[in-house]
């Protein structure tokens, strides 16, 4: 038996006998499984009561309620594929706590996903302005240790009447050392468009379409976001984002299941749908573009969303808005900023918009 399958063993039989009693399932047949049905608050019951002490096991990554074979909501946890014994400690896992299902979930370490290398097309062109959103961006200098990095420019939200586009913290102001180009971002620094990734590196080649305001959402807040002050005449002040358009000003809950689809730098525009909610993973963060460790968060209350093979959000992808998969004003349901090759995570975007005291903009 490896280490890895002795210790989870070990915690998993520990946190079992302390939730000795039953539980029915109940809730309403057919309704949205979103955070305010029963079976999904039972499950996230279970979850609140076992997750930390999984987690002090370095394989873990992280949990979340999520849906099993029969379509009930289940307690979910992820696993480190690259871990030894992965596979086996998946398998050792029981079958339900407390009467609530447990579904074991392979996948790599969840990495936030600024890009480095050019892999997108379509949105990495440079637009004539005023530009959509959805779109290859980032901060003007993110270059640095033989790297340029950038990520998409989400969407547009409003502060006191005035616009900003809404990316990631790791976007826009994750450089918080002068090392490898000699500065850390700053308010006022600009914001271009497309990112220096899709420009050869070198910013002359983009425009400058916002100006930075640094919030500092990380390591402290639960978000990953960061916002910048559109130019004049930069942005549409509509809020469109490429192939999706003007989207609504009100936002909706997540819920399992739920069809939602994203506008980004890497893959365009992709669709997918909710596979966990209330998700607690765990995310590495760097200093400065191909920098060395900065921190590890914790983020609590995430959306996971089906990333199967990465189509639905990869490298570059970061900072990407995804809505409700609707044809006409989709109202936004988080900020996408980390995944795996088998799943997404996103920011509830109502956390987003209370963090930054911001409205969407939209109709």
């Amino acid at each position: 038996m490896s280490s890895l399958l002795r210790s989870l063993t070990k915690a998993v039989t520990a946190i079992v006998s302390l939730l000795v009693s039953p539980a029915v399932l109940a809730g309403q047949p057919g309704a949205v499984l979103d955070s305010n049905h029963a079976k999904v608050q039972q499950v996230m019951a279970v979850q609140q009561a076992v997750t930390a002490s999984l987690m002090r096991q370095p394989e873990i990554l992280g949990t979340a309620v999520g849906l099993d074979r029969a379509g009930e909501p289940a307690l979910v946890i992820y696993v480190d594929r690259g871990a030894q014994g992965a596979s086996e400690a998946v398998r050792a896992l029981p079958t339900q706590i407390r009467g609530v299902s447990v579904k074991g979930h392979l996948t790599e370490k969840f990495v936030a996903y600024a890009g480095k290398p050019s892999r997108g097309e379509s949105h990495t062109a440079k637009q004539t302005s005023p530009i959509q959103l959805g779109t290859s961006g980032g901060w003007r200098y993110d270059l640095a240790n033989g790297y340029c990095c950038g990520g998409t420019l989400g969407s547009l939200v409003s502060i006191n009447n005035e616009q900003y586009i809404l990316s990631n913290y790791h976007v826009f102001e994750s450089d918080i050392v002068s090392g490898g180009n000699s500065r850390v971002a700053q308010t006022g620094d600009f914001v271009i468009q497309p990112g220096l990734i899709d420009v050869g590196c070198n910013a002359a080649n983009a425009q400058n379409v916002a100006t930075l305001v640094t919030k500092s959402s990380l390591p402290g807040s639960n978000v990953d976001c960061s916002i910048a002050k559109a130019v004049s005449g930069m942005v549409n002040t509509s809020g469109s984002i490429l192939e999706i358009g003007t989207i609504s000003s009100q936002t909706v809950a997540a819920s399992l299941s739920q069809a939602v689809k994203k506008s980004g730098r890497t893959t365009g525009l992709t669709r997918s749908s909710i596979s966990g909610l209330n998700a607690t993973i765990s995310v590495a963060y760097e200093n400065e573009c191909a920098g060395g460790s900065a921190f590890t968060k914790v983020f609590t209350g995430q959306i996971v969303i089906a990333n199967s093979g990465s189509k639905f959000l990869n490298s570059g992808d970061s900072g990407s808005l995804m809505v409700e998969d609707v044809t006409t004003n989709p109202r936004a349901v988080g900020l996408l900023f980390a995944g795996s090759s088998t799943s997404a995570i996103a920011n509830p975007i109502d956390q987003v918009l209370s963090f930054l005291g911001a409205t969407m903009v939209g109709n």
